[in-house]
């Protein structure tokens, strides 16, 4: 048989032969950060911005260097996020929903160790199973219909108002839900706007800024415990209206975060009323809603129930989550939202969106049915339910408590003590000499403060710019969820002591 010859067609790969390709021919477009969407170059979210990123870099030297770290501290103590069951923080999962969670990951537990789970934890696995099945496959994309009817009940219960398990969305965190509902709202970018409280989660400006939206700003009233002011958001409305900014939604966060504040009853009838005759959406972020330190004198009130009560047509979007309250189950991914006075072409709109993603995670899904049905008197695993939550509840109080007073008495320190959520919010006066050192080093005050922090004692907080604050002033955020108290309070005092004395 004849040799086949080398040609053009049956070129040898050799260095001399290379072969043509289509990038040898036209120079291929680079990735770059410049090629991305502007909007997500214009994303800030500071809550695990540059400090959290360096307490990361400080874990791992720790990590890898032990005491020879050169470090002045043993420890990273992150107090920049609600993360209440993160490793080094001593909130434990509640025994209830784990068991279920257990039962619903592996249901022939209930067989082989038919005697490690109380009967109501079995009752409620076997409930749930039946309805879902298994948790690796995709559920109704607007959540599985026997959690949500779950959902409304409890909604009814609180509110003593009607619930339909229509107007739930089950979400992957209520962050999910917040998410979906600004990029419905957003129908022209840097022209539609959303009324945003100051000091405010970045969830909402980050998310703002992903969908070219315009963050609308109204300050809350520190002089009077953060409270929300009826005539600050009309002052906010008119300058957007004069800017050109059409307004499309008012957030309310209640209790606040990083506040901590409760609106009164009146407050929110006000607010209601307000959107009603501005034709705005009222999006309630109520997702500390069970993290009352003192109860009796600051009392939560649904939105829900404030607009059922006054037969308000306000459009209202309530968010809760699994992530906060007593559950602390940040990792799982479990929220809802609930939709009141919204056309159903609107919700139609939303079900299309939420299907893209195909379904919320199945375990936050069940998390979420244990939030909103945990073990009642007379079951077996209430006592042992009653008895965690109680405690963490007791312990948060008393954290919130301790640490306000104690930042209270530091000179240049005010702080008001929380009566809600997770966190404390302190406001610090800083030496001339201090801010011009962080002008200098290209960082704000807060942020060249909280740095100082981290480097010397190992805290990791959030400075109040990434929250928003009034022109010359400087706050930052922090946890009341670790441990030692006393300790991690000491490191605060002594830092702030010395940093104000070095920059007299």
């Amino acid at each position: 048989m004849p040799l086949i010859k080398a040609s053009a067609r049956f070129r040898p790969l050799s260095p001399f032969f290379p072969p043509t390709h289509p990038w040898t021919r036209t120079a291929m477009r680079s990735l770059t950060v410049d090629s991305l969407n502007p909007a997500v170059r214009n994303v800030q979210y500071a809550v695990r911005g540059e400090l959290a990123i360096k307490a990361e870099e400080y874990r791992v030297i720790l990590k890898e260097k032990g005491q020879n770290s050169g470090l002045p501290f043993d420890r990273v103590i992150s107090s920049n996020i609600g993360n209440p069951q993160q490793k080094g923080l001593d909130q434990p999962p509640i025994t209830f929903n784990r068991q279920v969670a257990a039962l619903m990951e592996w249901p022939q537990l209930m067989q082989l160790a038919p005697n490690a789970f109380p009967q109501d934890v079995i009752a409620r696995a076997t409930e749930l199973h039946e309805e879902i099945g298994s948790i690796g496959a995709y559920s109704h994309s607007q959540g599985v219909p026997l959690i949500r009817q779950h959902v409304a009940k409890f909604i009814q219960e609180r509110d003593g108002h009607p619930s339909s398990p229509d107007n739930i969305f089950l979400t992957g965190g209520a962050s999910a839900g917040v998410s979906l509902l600004i990029s419905l709202l957003i129908s022209e970018p840097h022209k539609s706007g959303v009324l945003i409280p100051i000091p405010q989660y970045p969830l909402y400006t980050a998310t703002l800024a992903q969908f070219s939206g315009a963050a609308i700003p109204y300050h809350l009233d520190e002089a009077h415990e953060w409270s929300t002011s009826i005539d600050e958001i009309k002052a906010a409305l008119k300058k957007a209206k004069e800017d050109g900014i059409e307004p499309k939604a008012l957030v309310i966060i209640n209790p606040g975060n990083p506040t901590g504040a409760l609106l009164k009853e009146e407050t929110q009838r006000e607010v209601a009323s307000l959107c009603a005759e501005h034709g705005l959406v009222l999006l309630a972020d109520e997702v500390y809603q069970s993290n009352l330190h003192r109860a009796a004198e600051f009392p939560f009130t649904s939105f829900k129930k404030v607009v059922c009560d006054m037969g308000s047509p306000v459009p209202l979007v309530s968010f809760h989550s699994i992530s906060k309250g007593v559950t602390g189950e940040c990792g799982r991914r479990g929220g809802y939202f609930e939709c009141h006075n919204i056309p159903d072409d609107v919700r139609a709109m939303m079900y299309k969106m939420v299907s893209v993603g195909l379904c919320p995670p199945l375990q936050g899904q069940i998390g979420v049915d244990c939030l909103v049905r945990p073990p009642k008197e007379g079951d077996e695993s209430y006592a042992l339910w009653k008895e965690e939550t109680t405690r963490i509840h007791k312990v948060l109080a008393q954290r919130t408590k301790l640490m306000a007073e104690r930042l209270n008495s530091l000179p240049g320190v005010s702080c008001v003590d929380s009566p809600g959520a997770l966190y404390l919010y302190p406001k610090i006066m800083l030496p001339e000499r201090a801010i011009a050192a962080a002008r200098t080093a290209g960082k704000e005050p807060d942020a060249f403060y909280a740095l100082g922090l981290l480097d010397a004692t190992g805290i990791c907080v959030v400075p109040g710019s990434g929250f928003g604050q009034k022109e010359g002033e400087y706050h930052y955020r922090l946890t009341c969820l670790c441990p030692g108290v006393d300790e991690y309070v000491g490191k605060l005092e002594k830092f702030h002591r010395e940093f104000c004395a070095k920059y007299q």
